[in-house]
């Protein structure tokens, strides 16, 4: 069986030396390499130096091993949480089959660079959107739990807890005490910030630490962390370091507090200035409401003086006059014409009187009708209507009397 045909099948396995020397060799080919990273640990030997190199954004750190000299004459005092670049070569030890980076050189990062990293990652952050007021959430008012990330019984922590129960004593907090600073800060925090943001009792999350170096507040400019904010579905207050200090933090989180004090201002209203604003409110308001009652009054008053309302019957009195009046005339003109057409009747009455035929019968003259049979009668008009024997009805002025025609006689006898 070929060398190539070894270690394909568990009939003919690798031995664990030739498996360790092709991995060294393997790695060995890598070369040199710079690398950045925060200093976890730092331990000294009497000639080696063993360190734990981490990444600050993500949970991935590298043993590294230097000599001795190397740390000592490093150009900056190298500690816990010091940002440095190393230059080193992999190196893979057959012996026990662990990986470490083997050190040539150290170099601090130097203020300037760092600030000119945090200025990129900000303008990275601003083309995303992360600073947009649009997506600020409010405070709300009264909070039912206050979620505090704190380092462990830090001013920062007294000062916000004081500050908020002297102005609301009824307020609860969640608090979650974490590393502010060095390599272990940023996944602290932020998995204090994912279990306060997922507590559905939690209303707003102040995240905050006293002052302190711009190396000291290097967490707080982290990438991960500020992503870590514009994910919360809750309000976020950033209240990191003094007023001149201004993480990245600041700019992503809901609102920004100059100092935890400033923090606790803005989290809870102040009892007595609650108080004293309901009260200023219950006086304008009962201020308000007698003003306005005095105006109606006032109005009411108006009316009431009014004529009409005055002396309401005393328009009915004027129009009474003017109907009494009214009737008066209608009667007056009703007489009169009743006495106009009575007299007109009279005159009527007269002339008929006059001209009728029983005026005519009374001076003397009377009517003769004919009565033939079952004839209607007939007035005589002539002699010849009445011969000799015709039935005669004479009606004078005060009746009738019958007769009998004995023909016509002697002409004007």
């Amino acid at each position: 069986m070929t060398e190539a045909e070894q270690g394909k099948s568990p009939d003919n396995p690798w031995p664990v030396r030739a498996v360790a020397t092709r991995v060294a060799k393997y790695i060995d080919r890598l070369g040199t390499v710079w690398i950045e990273g925060q200093l976890t640990e730092l331990k000294l030997r009497q000639s080696t130096a063993w360190m734990v190199l981490r990444d600050p954004a993500a949970d991935m750190s590298l043993s590294v091993s230097c000599p001795r000299d190397v740390v000592m004459n490093a150009p900056v005092p190298l500690t816990e949480g010091t940002q440095v670049v190393m230059h080193g070569r992999p190196q893979f030890y057959t012996r026990n089959g662990s990986f470490s980076l083997r050190i040539l050189e150290i170099r601090a990062v130097g203020i300037g660079e760092l600030i000119a990293r945090i200025a990129r990652l900000e303008k990275l952050l601003e083309a995303e959107g992360l600073f947009d007021p649009r997506r600020k959430r409010p405070i709300p008012f009264l909070p039912d739990t206050v979620g505090l990330i704190t380092g462990r019984a830090s001013d920062a922590e007294h000062d916000i807890v004081t500050v908020a129960e002297s102005r609301w004593p009824a307020v609860h907090f969640a608090i979650r005490n974490t590393t502010v600073q060095g390599p272990n800060a940023v996944p602290q925090i932020v998995e204090a910030l994912r279990e306060l943001d997922a507590d559905d009792h939690v209303d707003v999350i102040v995240i905050t630490r006293g002052g302190g170096s711009f190396e000291d507040l290097l967490a707080f400019s982290d990438e991960t962390l500020c992503r870590a904010i514009a994910a919360c579905t809750t309000p976020v207050v950033s209240a990191i370091g003094h007023e001149r200090d201004s993480p990245l933090c600041d700019l992503v989180a809901d609102v920004r507090a100059a100092t935890p004090t400033d923090a606790a201002k803005r989290i809870v209203p102040d009892a007595a200035a609650e108080h004293a604003f309901v009260t200023d409110l219950r006086r304008r308001s009962a201020r308000a409401l007698r003003n306005w009652v005095h105006r109606e009054e006032h109005a009411l008053t108006q009316l009431r003086s009014r004529p009409v309302l005055a002396a309401p019957l005393q328009a009915l009195v004027a129009r009474a006059d003017e109907v009494h009046r009214a009737r008066s005339a209608a009667r007056r003109d009703v007489a009169r014409m009743v006495d106009a057409e009575s007299e007109r009747i009279g005159h009527l009455s007269a002339r008929l009187t006059t001209l009728g035929p029983a005026a005519t019968l009374a001076r003397g003259y009377a009517v003769v009708q004919t009565l033939s049979g079952a004839d209607p009668s007939q007035v005589l008009r002539t002699v010849d209507d009445a011969p000799a024997g015709t039935r005669l009805r004479i009606r004078v002025a005060d009746g009738a009397v019958l007769a009998v025609s004995e023909g016509e006689g002697a002409p004007n006898a």
